[in-house]
């Protein structure tokens, strides 16, 4: 009888066991639902989170269920193996991101919405997350990059306060030097370039090869700018009268006299270009990254302007005019905080979804 009661209390003690940590991962579960609206790496984060809690409640269940503790041992250990062999083989690239990632933000040298390129890959910060970095291609495409890798790799970020775009354009020994710079600067300002500089950087067996640069004050047109330049280059030096071929050019058809330059489009025949900038189709999550960026950064100066309108409120005495403007100023700072947040976790919604 006294065995029967024991496997009773055994089993009910494992039963009471399972069902609480079950309402604990149920309840885990929900509110980490609430929290991880687009927020980076947190399905990642969330994940660790439940299989932890998940972990510790089969430990707690094995230690429950009536056994032998000789085979209560050998389950364990073996548990304990199985997960040491998981955490020996991955643990390497796991920690080596989430490392890169702390060392990434410590350095801050990129933030959302910039531009960045590594190697091969170019594009605008979308997300900035703990093991990843996600950026936003000129084909619209998403591509995550580990953390290791940009640490590991040279990268190369667009300065907000404007970078140098340049067309390269290679053209005979024949035509004059100082007629083809001219052409080329009348270019990078037709194009809408700021402080413009010609470079010869290559004196070929056949041809030069002559390199235009301006400055682009609103890096989120780059895109767009430098295929305006190259069709301002196109332009100039028709206008020139400088052919744009190599001295190896070979054509099998008889030319004759023939000069390679197209001949001028007359205006009702021009080909209308559109009004709105590709960057704004190609780079919507990256803009609204960048819009999320901002906001935290406003609602992170109306927190400190509240501390100080907080303790000014301290330091007067109820009643006075001043106690009464402090408080109002606090209130409307209250107010607008709150609308901030509400459009900030809309936005995350959003972002979310892209």
């Amino acid at each position: 009888m006294e065995a029967i009661l024991d496997y009773i209390y055994s089993f009910s003690g494992t039963v009471v066991t399972i069902f609480t940590f079950y309402v604990i991962y149920i309840l885990a579960q929900k509110i980490l639902d609430q929290q991880a609206k687009g927020k980076s790496d947190w399905t990642l984060i969330r994940s660790i989170i439940l299989f932890g809690i998940f972990f510790v409640g089969a430990i707690a269940v094995i230690l429950a269920l009536p056994m032998g503790d000789s085979l209560r041992g050998q389950i364990t250990s073996l548990l304990g193996i199985v997960i040491s062999a998981v955490l020996a083989l991955s643990s390497a690239t796991f920690f080596g991101n989430g490392l890169a990632g702390v060392m990434l933000r410590i350095i801050n040298s990129s933030k959302p919405g910039d531009f960045i390129q590594v190697n091969d890959h170019f594009g605008r910060i979308t997300e900035r997350g703990l093991f990843h970095t996600e950026l936003q291609t000129e084909n619209r495409d998403l591509t995550t990059i580990p953390n290791l890798y940009l640490v590991n790799n040279p990268v190369k970020v667009t300065r907000s306060s404007g970078t140098f775009i340049s067309g390269t354009v290679s053209l005979g020994y024949d035509v004059n030097r100082q007629k083809i710079e001219k052409a080329l600067i009348e270019a990078a300002t037709n194009a809408e370039l700021t402080d413009p500089f010609v470079r010869i950087t290559e004196l070929g067996d056949f041809s030069v090869l002559y390199v235009v640069y301006g400055m682009v004050q609103d890096i989120k047109t780059v895109l767009t700018r430098r295929s305006r330049l190259n069709a301002m280059i196109l332009d100039s030096l028709h206008e020139a009268n400088i052919e744009i071929v190599s001295p190896s050019f070979m054509n099998q058809r008889p030319t004759g006299d023939t000069v390679f330059i197209p001949k001028k489009v007359r205006k009702h025949e021009e080909v209308k270009v559109a009004a709105e900038a590709p960057e704004n189709l190609i780079f919507d999550k990256a803009d609204e990254a960048e819009s999320i960026e901002k906001r935290k950064e406003r609602l992170a100066e109306l927190e400190v302007k509240i501390k100080a309108l907080q303790e000014e409120l301290k330091a007067t005495t109820e009643g006075d005019d001043k106690h009464a403007e402090c408080s109002k100023k606090i209130a409307r700072c209250e107010e607008l905080k709150a609308k901030m947040l509400e459009r900030l976790d809309n936005q995350l919604g959003d972002l979310g979804a892209k």
